[in-house]
């Protein structure tokens, strides 16, 4: 399964794609998408700059699902918003390519990826290098992306197994979005 992951910003959004074959995690591409050209107060113009590369990105990679960090209350409620449109862009792209997307908060993710949600930005570059076996850190945002993609793979491989134990378990009450439907 080839995983496309997203950590949404306005400034800057990371991806980062894996694919995952068994346990087996395999890195693919990372990189950001940077809307620090355009003028601070051109909103419309730089989510359409995300929303143009994040739709790249899938047809580049054909992902066959997409994770995207879930935003929360920052101290300061405009940048909050501006984040969360952002991250909309993101969703809009994702969703405009048929991809299912599955959402994860940056704690569940820096559980997954390093053990505990209080971890620092250094660590989850250390732990997506080694769990990726790659010859140098990734960015702080592609880490990140390349982090909720860890997450995602490691989450539905334990929904996998769950659900062959059990044979009745579903994922209705985590958050997916397809054909605006949220299940």
């Amino acid at each position: 399964m080839r995983i496309l992951g997203i950590d949404p910003g306005l400034q800057t959004t990371g991806f980062g794609v894996i694919d995952v074959q068994g346990s087996q995690l395999g890195y693919v591409a990372s990189g950001t998408i940077k809307t620090t050209h355009l003028a601070l107060g051109d909103l419309p113009g730089r989510l359409k700059v995300l929303y143009d590369g994040i739709r790249e990105v899938s047809a580049r990679y054909q992902p066959e699902v997409a994770t995207v960090e879930i935003i929360f209350v920052n101290v300061n409620p405009q940048s909050t918003l501006l984040l969360g449109q952002a991250r909309g862009a993101c969703v809009t792209a994702l969703v405009s390519c048929d991809l299912p997307v599955a959402e994860y908060t940056a704690l569940q993710m820096k559980k997954a990826v390093v053990g505990h949600g209080r971890a620092a930005k250094s660590q989850v570059q250390e732990m997506v290098r080694r769990l990726l076996r790659l010859p140098g850190l990734p960015g702080t945002d592609a880490a990140d992306a390349l982090g909720m993609a860890i997450t995602h793979a490691h989450a539905g491989q334990a929904m996998s197994r769950l659900t062959e134990a059990g044979g009745t378990l579903q994922r209705k009450t985590h958050a997916m979005y397809k054909s605006g439907r949220s299940y």
